[in-house]
């Protein structure tokens, strides 16, 4: 029978529900036509950073695959929750995407007790787009070589020594919370509004380590400014093959920062369906593959249902760290 022959006989009941429903589906498709203009790219923390340099190179590949603008609208504040509020609040239609932090979507949830959005409710999750572990780096006259030795000297004199960070409730603070568990030590945090203080502070011998963002701790450590101790990551970074990761001292230690792409609830399905395929295809270019490694992350590329997952993953790790710490955020 030719591929034009018609079928004989009625028309079964799946068939006619097939043919019924065609004309449905023709709207479904035309949404998954994206983009088809300029796309607003919020980033919710301020230009700069680590991960503002890392959605820009993101979003200017994503440009190029398209050929349709994606502007980067830096939204930082309240550890993130600024711009996240900004997302959740954008129209449905595709024109206005953003970060999905680690710091606002798995964190705030329980360091804040009231947030400007759901984050079970108010957002609809697109893919990963990096992972970048952190560095545990030291004070370089603390008399100290490894983890082994860190651990030995804040267990001989507990509540002692200090562990700085860039604010309550990031993932460089949970970071040392970790630690702190798994090791058996007393360390005092000692939260900062922002790394660069910090690491004044801890080059000028005021605080004794710090749970650093990748890129800074790493230069400083090149520099011979600051010892490094550990990476965050399950594995070693490539960029610092020498320096070991927690996991090889305190099995099961891990915890990187990470990134991914949401939109606002409501984006039609085939729509995401699009905006995760093209993500997949901007994270396996080369290029973005190498600009990221030189800052220390690796490209993570996830389907919406697996970063829905992660997140909600991370929440239910990070929650009992968060409130064993007494950080709260009003």
């Amino acid at each position: 029978m030719g591929s034009h022959a018609t079928p004989r006989g009625p028309v079964s009941r799946r068939a006619a529900l097939t043919l019924m429903a065609a004309p449905l589906a023709a709207p479904a498709l035309a949404q998954a036509v994206w983009p088809t203009g300029p796309v607003r790219y919020v980033c919710v923390f301020p230009p700069g950073g680590s991960t503002d340099t890392l959605s820009r190179i993101w979003c200017q590949r994503m440009a190029e695959i398209t050929g349709q603008q994606f502007v980067v609208d830096n939204r930082g504040g309240s550890g993130g929750n600024v711009g996240t509020e900004v997302i959740a609040r954008a129209a449905p239609d595709g024109t206005t995407i953003g970060l999905a932090s680690v710091s606002s979507m798995a964190i705030a949830p329980t360091l804040y007790p009231r947030l400007p959005f759901d984050v079970t409710r108010d957002f609809t999750w697109i893919c990963g787009l990096w992972q970048l572990p952190n560095l545990l780096v030291a004070r370089s006259d603390l008399p100290v070589r490894n983890i082994t030795d860190l651990i030995a000297l804040c267990r001989a004199d507990p509540g002692r020594y200090t562990f700085a960070s860039s604010g309550a409730g990031t993932t460089l603070h949970i970071a040392g919370e970790m630690f702190k568990q798994m090791a058996g030590v007393n360390i005092l945090h000692v939260p900062y509004r922002g790394g660069g203080p910090a690491y004044i502070d801890l080059m000028g011998g005021r605080v004794d380590m710090i749970f650093g963002n990748f890129p800074e701790a790493s230069r400083l450590s090149r520099e011979g400014k600051v010892r490094p101790l550990a990476a965050t990551g399950a594995q070693r970074s490539p960029q610092l093959p020498d320096v070991p990761a927690m996991a090889e001292f305190l099995p099961g230690y891990e915890i990187n920062s990470w990134g991914g792409a949401a939109g606002p609830a409501g984006l039609p399905p085939a729509m995401v369906m699009r905006m995760n395929a093209l993500g997949r295809q901007a994270l396996d270019s080369p290029e973005v593959k190498r600009r990221y490694e030189e800052g220390g992350a690796t490209t993570w590329w996830t389907t919406p249902e697996g970063l829905a997952d992660f997140r909600r993953e991370n929440e239910a790790r990070f929650a009992p760290l968060i409130r064993a710490s007494g950080a709260v955020v009003e």
